[in-house]
Formats: structure tokens, C-alpha cells, sequence
């Protein structure tokens, strides 16, 4: 019998998840699954697929689509019909309130493990990652050991994630295709809803029963105006209803707004390219990775405070092994509300139609302690910010 691991889930649509595992022989790319435990009277196929990379040749990755799906529910699953392993998740909510963690650059060490022994501690709907996942960085195992690794968690509830630098893993005339291990492990629903984008390198999705539209950036890949990411996110963001979606949120990797001394400027290609889009689309948050610490922004256009523009938040500090950013520039700048390279995680708790609770939780040895809070207003029906 074949052994399933490295299970993890993504939402697919309203009412369906993705489920990908890996087995080191050939199995069935199969999930049975129930609302009892040990009961699968419902079952999808999907598809299999494998990579090579150098001298290293992946386990068979399957991945299978389940549902329709009730919200709200706990459905129990096993992949390939292995009865060794009986796995479950919970589908989020159809409306508000809604909670998503966010942890960037997460890694595997043991600052990771506390991270994520803290996301586990409180409850939460699903979890946004942008970018920078296992830090394999060639090593190719490493992201076996990675999918081991977040298996508890990320096989529980919907992990979305989009790319980082060390996701990129391209080598000169040996490995010419960047993200071969990313895209065939953590494939996402960019062709899924109302607006596909065509790349597992960007997409968008709506959680809560539309209440809240995410839209997952790609900074490793063309973002200029004119390339099809930039197309696609003028159609996407003119395709959101805001009377209907009160709350607009994106991740990107690299910041757009960043006062640590590290990976100065980076971000700043894309901001020029993209920042009067979200804007003009009164997005109301942009989370990112990158720099190894925590950062909360004012509300900021045109790097300078603007009560239209989004809150920018760096919150790349998961856990990863090379340590944390601990080099401000100073004087801190006025849009700079808080600042901290302290390893965590963030949570977006989105109560109802106009207010979303921010929460920024430092990893404090045995458990996390709430470091930076604030609430995030919507700005659709803010008289002062309408087109």
C-alpha cells in the first residue's frame, strides 16, 4: 500500500477545495471524502504529475478538486484510498465574519515550528502566504521535508499562497524554467472564478461569500504595463463590485513600502507599474513578505499619507533561516505607524461590512503575545474616497 503525505488543501471557487498530496509509488489521484468520520460516500478524480530537477525526481503529486461543498463544515478525506491516514478540513464561511492568518517567509526552522504551534492555538478560516515557502533553494528534499512539515496545518484549512524570491530556483543552462517546483507542488486557482489570470504566478479569489475579494500579485514575474499580469489586474479589479465587496485586499512579496534597511527599493518597480491601479480601486490593504521583520504603514499613496490608499503591512517574518532584519533607517517616517524585527504572524479578522481587526502577534517562547492592533475601515462607502 502507498504511503499519502505532504497533504495540504486551497479553496477552489465558492464551494470547492483542491486537495494535493504526494506518494512515492503510483496511486490513484483520488480523494474520498464525507462529513463522518471514516464514512466517504463522495469521491473525486483528478490529475498526476512530476518533475525533475538536476539529479532529483519528484514523488507523484496528484492534486483533486472536492466538492460541491457545504460552508462551514468539517469533511473528512483520505487521498488515493490509503485507509491509513484519515485527514480533515474545515470549508470557511459563506459570509462575515471571516478570519484569515497571514505569515510570510515561513521556512522550516525552529522559529517556523513556533509560528506555526501559534497559528494553531486560535481558530481561523484560511491562511494567506506571500511568498518565500520552504527556502529549498535548490535543494530540492527540502520541499518534502517543507510539505511534512506545514502537512497539520495547510491539510486542515485552505493555504492560498503566492511567490517569493525562493520560489525562483533557476539555474543557467541547467534549470532553465523558473518555479518548476513551485508551480507543479502549490498549484492555485488562477484558473478558477470570474477573472483566471492564466499563471499559477497570480490570481485572485473571493472568500466570504464575496464579501471580501484577495487578489494574490506576483512580484518574480512581468508586472509592467502592458504584460499580462498588469492586463489582467486593470480587468480583475474593474470586474470587483464594491457595493457587493466591501473589503479588497492583495499580497504581493517584495514591499512596496518599506523602512527596514533590508531589500531597500525592491519593491519599488512594481509600485510604480501598479500602485495607481489598486488606488483607483480603493483597495483597502497590501500585505508582504520579503523583509525579515514586521512593518505597519499609515494608509499611503505616492509615499505619502492619503486616507484613500491602502494600510501596507510587511509581515515576512514566519520563521525563515536567515535570521531576522533588525536595521531601520532613521528617523522612522511618518507613514510608519510600528515597526518590529521580531519573528510572528498576522491575523485579518474581517467582523462585518465595514470593519476588519488587524492583529500582529509576536512569538513570545510558549506563546504568541498581540504586539501591534489596529482596525481597518473598508473605504467603499467612505463619502471622501469615491471615484
Amino acid at each position: 500500500m502507498w504511503l499519502n503525505f505532504q497533504v495540504h488543501v486551497s479553496a477552489v471557487g465558492p464551494d470547492k477545495m483542491r486537495v494535493t498530496w504526494i506518494t512515492d509509488d503510483d496511486a490513484p489521484a483520488m480523494v474520498d471524502y464525507g462529513t463522518a468520520s471514516g464514512q466517504y460516500p463522495f469521491s473525486a478524480t483528478g490529475t498526476t504529475a512530476d518533475y525533475s530537477y538536476l539529479m532529483y525526481h519528484s514523488g507523484n503529486i496528484h492534486d483533486a478538486v472536492v466538492g460541491p461543498l457545504k460552508p462551514s463544515t468539517t469533511y473528512y478525506y483520505r487521498c488515493s484510498s490509503d485507509p491509513s491516514r484519515e485527514f480533515s478540513f474545515r470549508t470557511p464561511p459563506s459570509g462575515l465574519p471571516f478570519t484569515f492568518v497571514i505569515a510570510g517567509d515561513l521556512g522550516q526552522t525552529e522559529w517556523t515550528n513556533s509560528t506555526l504551534q501559534h497559528i494553531a492555538a486560535a481558530d481561523y478560516d484560511m491562511l494567506l502566504l506571500p511568498g518565500d515557502l520552504s527556502y529549498a533553494d535548490l535543494d530540492q528534499p527540502r520541499w518534502d521535508s517543507y510539505g511534512r512539515l506545514v502537512e497539520p496545518l495547510a491539510s486542515a484549512r485552505p493555504w492560498m499562497v503566492t511567490e517569493g524570491n525562493h520560489e525562483v530556483e533557476k539555474i543557467p543552462l541547467l534549470e532553465r524554467h523558473p518555479f518548476k517546483a513551485y508551480n507543479a507542488r502549490w498549484r492555485m486557482p488562477y484558473d478558477a472564478g470570474a477573472s483566471p489570470s492564466g499563471s499559477n504566478l497570480y490570481y485572485s479569489f473571493d472568500a466570504a461569500g464575496g464579501a471580501v475579494h484577495v487578489i494574490m500579485l506576483g512580484s518574480y514575474t512581468d508586472y509592467d504595463a502592458g504584460t499580462a499580469q498588469h492586463t489582467w489586474l486593470q480587468g480583475d479589479l474593474a470586474g470587483v463590485d464594491r457595493g457587493k465587496t466591501p473589503f479588497v485586499v492583495a499580497l504581493v512579496h517584495a514591499p512596496w513600502y518599506n523602512s527596514n534597511k533590508a531589500h531597500q527599493g525592491e519593491g519599488d518597480g512594481m509600485r510604480d507599474a501598479m500602485e495607481a491601479l489598486l488606488y483607483g480601486a480603493r483597495v483597502d490593504a497590501v500585505f508582504a513578505g520579503h523583509v525579515h521583520a514586521y512593518e505597519r504603514f499609515a494608509r499611503v499613496y505616492g509615499d505619502k499619507e492619503d486616507q484613500c490608499g491602502p494600510v501596507y503591512v510587511t509581515i515576512g517574518d514566519g520563521g525563515n533561516r536567515e535570521g531576522l532584519a533588525e536595521k531601520y533607517i532613521e528617523p522612522q517616517p511618518k507613514t510608519s505607524v510600528f515597526r518590529e524585527a521580531s519573528f510572528g504572524h498576522g491575523r485579518l479578522q474581517v467582523v462585518n461590512v465595514t470593519h476588519a481587526l488587524w492583529t500582529w502577534h509576536r512569538n513570545d517562547d510558549d506563546e504568541p503575545v498581540v504586539a501591534d492592533q489596529t482596525w481597518i475601515t473598508s473605504l467603499a462607502p467612505n463619502p471622501a474616497c469615491k471615484k
